[in-house]
């Protein structure tokens, strides 16, 4: 008997229990239930209550003594007993046997998750309407009534909203777009709360901070405003990093899970040139004199082919206002073998009259002393580009002297190097560098705006005290790499400016014939992924920059910074915006709760490419919704239905918690390739530069398999003893139980490790078929059946499933 949990109302239903224990409506198609079939005999009348309308839930039911579980059906809406009795109780009471019976109370939360609450521009003005957007959505079993609370700040008011009235979400991924209009009566930073509530409970919290502007009339402009610059008595430089075209949304991936990062033009394309005078426009005004612009070459030995190029070729070089700005380049020569010089004649052959002929001649390009100014990101690796020391500081002082040929009065070269060992310092002085500089400051564990100020103010001085090469200062506004490893930091405008006092107050102490008297540099106009970055944008507007014009600039204080909106131009984002828009629906088909029959407990997920073959997203069929989207990727036929193409493409499952609950664990899947030897080629990773010490992977070295799950950057690479067979399909597992990972080829053992500890987590996304997206280090195959365990497999476990045929995906 159950629990005499008080008065019950009776109503006019029955269920009973059948021979496979599960509840019937007689006379209605039977739900899906999980019960425990040899508790319950064939048709024995059993009692139980429902105490929730809305989802899924377990009850304790008892008959005869015995104790079950059953799950009701979101239609089942009342607690049942004998005839079916609907609980009046207002809260749990105990039962005779000491028991307790549940009651709507106790009913678990909706599963209801805001997935997007944003402000719809990139940055706002005072009294002008401001659309704000938050996304809704229903990750429960049951449908959900929800009810929207929007709590403003002090000074901002609602213009209008579609959230007046509550919004029913369907099951398994509804969702609903919820749209406010306010505005601000003057410029103001404050939060912008919204609850959702469900039952009368709050289900789902979110904060906005949202900053508004000084009012500025608006107008219609036929172009942006020439730029006014504000004169400073000190050459000020920024940092500019250029891996913002149109067809690389990608790259504003991590701007996606801060976006109090989005600039003041949005997900921008650089190659346009109306991108690079509004640029102009604003550095110039606060006294920023030229950018350094990062620069990539993609191959050696040739003539000169580079990536990223388009932020100087399409855009500076093609803007009204590039006579308003200087440039130089800083030669990102860190990609061996590729972005740096194959000898001697590649330097002097193709790469220097590539720069002479683009940049040193070109009337913006930054000349100090009429010297063209040249950066350097790793001036070591030149010693293996040009096989010694004395041969880099020969070819260096050949740069020169060609310069000089081309009537310049020399070439200044700058070496990159933000640490403190004489060693490193004297080579560089060795290598002929007139001078170092650091494209920012590492500040170790998290610190504090002031102890970055203090750290960097202390690395500056120790160079200057080594006295080994003299240095350009650079100031670092913050830091947080581009998966947010490591430390984390930001130094806010107002205590940026005391930092840029200081370091101007440094440059004044530094004999006045050294370049770093006459000039400070910034680190970084725009590497918004990783988080360094003071041109205008969402958080703190233009305070940034108005930190550097009152610093170094003899301009008025009091001035006006126009953004787009305020003359009727932009927007500039349009393309970025389409393709995460696209994501965005892409993202509710593959997050679809969708499980194959007998899928196991232990499955974490599970993708079997069995979709349809132009479906953009690979569905979870293990229940757990860990879907992916396809990249440039196509299906064919597999081991069983359909397999994934791995030729570059790949699919992309986001981060999600479950991803790094993952203490122990198993990969499990099919391969069949044609290419023999392949090396470092992944078929699904979770380890990526900056998580370097977390996650997880599989793929191949030197044709081997491979399994990899670091416990410090890049530690415990397992590989097999024997080579991935081609022409055929292979069974592949890898197994982990917190103290061996272990490899498995077709059930046999090939591979074991000590490695002891839990899976380490990050924050990154999955990778199936690929390391990442557009990488080359791909693996070259088919791909099926991949699985993924919150457990390690036994070996009988994976023989047994190895011994599956066709058609038993299931088991």
């Amino acid at each position: 008997m159950l629990p005499d949990c008080g008065p019950l109302r009776r109503l006019p239903l029955l269920f009973f229990f059948d021979q496979d224990a599960r509840p019937h409506h007689r006379g209605a198609t039977a739900p899906s239930f999980s019960t425990n079939p040899r508790i319950v005999p064939q048709d024995r009348h059993i009692q139980f209550v429902s105490f929730n309308a809305n989802s899924f839930h377990r009850v304790s039911v008892l008959e005869l003594g015995l104790r079950n579980a059953c799950f009701l059906h979101p239609w089942v809406r009342f607690a049942i007993s004998g005839a079916l009795r609907a609980a009046d109780t207002p809260k749990p009471v105990e039962g005779r046997d000491g028991s307790v019976c549940p009651t709507a109370a106790d009913a678990p939360s909706p599963r209801i998750e805001i997935r997007r609450f944003l402000p719809d521009k990139p940055i706002n003005r005072a009294r002008r309407p401001a659309p704000v957007t938050a996304d809704v959505l229903n990750l429960g079993d049951a449908d959900a009534v929800v009810t929207a609370t929007l709590r403003l700040p002090q000074g901002v008011q609602l213009l209008s909203t579609n959230a007046e009235r509550e919004a029913r979400l369907a099951s398994d991924d509804g969702e609903v777009r919820l749209t406010w209009q306010v505005e601000a009566s003057a410029a103001i930073s404050g939060d912008l709360q919204l609850d959702i509530s469900a039952d009368g409970r709050s289900v789902a919290q979110q904060t906005l901070a949202m900053q508004f502007l000084p009012a500025v009339e608006a107008r219609e402009l036929a172009y942006i405003p020439e730029p006014q610059p504000a004169p400073t008595d000190m050459l000020v430089g920024a940092h500019h990093c250029p891996l913002w075209e149109s067809d690389r949304p990608n790259m504003w991936r991590n701007v996606l899970k801060h976006p109090e990062r989005t600039p003041a033009l949005g997900f921008y394309s650089q190659e346009n040139p109306e991108v690079a005078d509004w640029e102009t426009k604003w550095a110039a005004e606060h006294g920023i004199s030229f950018f350094i612009y990062c620069w990539y070459r993609t191959s050696q030995g040739g003539a000169v082919q580079t990536q990223f190029g388009s932020v100087i070729h399409d855009a500076l070089f093609k803007s009204k206002f590039a006579d308003k700005m200087r440039f130089t380049i800083m030669w990102e020569n860190q990609a061996r073998g590729t972005a740096g010089v194959a000898d001697e004649r590649d330097l002097f052959t193709n790469l220097l009259p590539y720069w002479m002929e683009n940049y040193f001649q070109h009337p913006s390009y930054l000349k100090v002393d009429n010297k063209p100014v040249l950066f350097i990101y790793r001036p070591e690796f030149l010693v293996q580009d040009l096989g010694s020391v004395e041969n880099v500081a020969r070819a260096f002082e050949q740069l020169r002297q060609t310069c000089r040929d081309a009537g310049f009065d020399g070439l200044y070269l700058l070496g990159e190097y933000r640490g403190m060992d004489p060693k490193h310092l004297t080579l560089m002085k060795n290598l002929g560098l007139d001078y170092t500089f650091a494209y920012c400051w590492y500040v170790h564990a998290n610190p504090t705006p002031e102890r970055a100020i203090r750290t960097q103010m202390d690395y500056i001085r120790k160079t200057q005290e080594l006295n080994i090469l003299p240095q350009v200062v650079t100031v670092s506004q913050a830091w947080s790499g581009w998966a947010d490893e490591g430390t984390i930091w930001k130094i806010p405008p107002p205590d940026y400016e005391r930092l840029l006092r200081q370091a101007k107050d440094f440059t004044a102490t530094l004999p006045k014939h050294q370049l770093g008297s006459r000039m400070l540099l910034l680190d970084n106009w725009n590497e918004w992924g990783e988080g360094h970055y003071i041109a205008p944008y969402r958080e703190y507007g233009f305070g940034y920059l108005d930190a550097v014009r009152r610093v170094f600039s003899t301009a008025p204080h009091v001035h006006e910074d126009l953004i787009p909106e305020d003359i009727g131009m932009g927007p500039y984002d349009t393309a970025v915006r389409e393709y995460f828009e696209r994501e965005r629906q892409h993202r509710r088909l593959m997050t679809r709760q969708v499980v194959r029959p007998g899928a196991p407990d232990s499955l974490a997920a599970w993708w079997t490419f069995d979709e349809e073959s132009d479906s953009p997203v690979v569905l979870d069929v293990s229940g757990h919704r860990l879907g992916g989207a396809m990249q440039k990727a196509q299906r064919a036929e597999g081991f069983e239905g359909s397999a994934l193409v791995c030729s570059g493409g790949c699919v992309v499952v986001p981060n999600a918690p479950q991803l790094s609950d993952l203490k122990t664990l198993t990969i499990e899947c099919r391969v069949k390739t044609e290419s023999a030897g392949q090396h470092n080629k992944w078929m699904l990773n979770r380890v990526f530069g900056g998580s370097e010490a977390s996650g997880f992977r599989l793929g191949l070295l030197d044709g081997k398999p491979c399994f990899h799950v670091p416990q410090t950057a890049w530690s415990h690479h397992l590989t097999a003893s024997d080579v991935l067979p081609v022409g055929r399909w292979v069974h592949l597992a890898a197994t982990f139980d917190g103290n061996t990972m272990r490899l498995y080829m077709d059930g046999v053992e090939c591979g074991a490790m000590d490695r002891p500890g839990e899976v380490r987590p990050n924050g990154c996304h999955l990778v199936i078929g690929n390391y990442e997206i557009d990488h080359p280090a791909h693996f070259t195959g088919l791909l099926d059946d991949v699985r993924l365990y919150d457990r390690a497999l036994t070996p009988n476990e994976i023989r047994a499933h190895l011994a599956g045929l066709k058609g038993s995906r299931a088991k």
